[in-house]
């Protein structure tokens, strides 16, 4: 299994690197690993869900 930094995935993702530590400390991202200071992300996961944004009422 390959690996990539938060800043390679936040390329990938479209979202700030800071973002997806964020997620990796919320252990909302299956499989990641802390090695020192660097979060190592796997290459296949998806982009977990943002529940900041509130659904509108139409969506409900």
């Amino acid at each position: 299994m390959e690996y990539l930094t938060t800043v390679e995935m936040s390329e990938r993702w479209g979202i700030s690197s800071r973002r997806i530590a964020l997620l990796c400390e919320q252990q909302r991202i299956d499989g990641v690993i802390k090695k020192g200071k660097t979060w190592l992300i796997p290459d296949n996961v998806n982009k977990p869900e943002d529940k900041r944004r509130k659904q509108s009422k139409e969506n409900l």
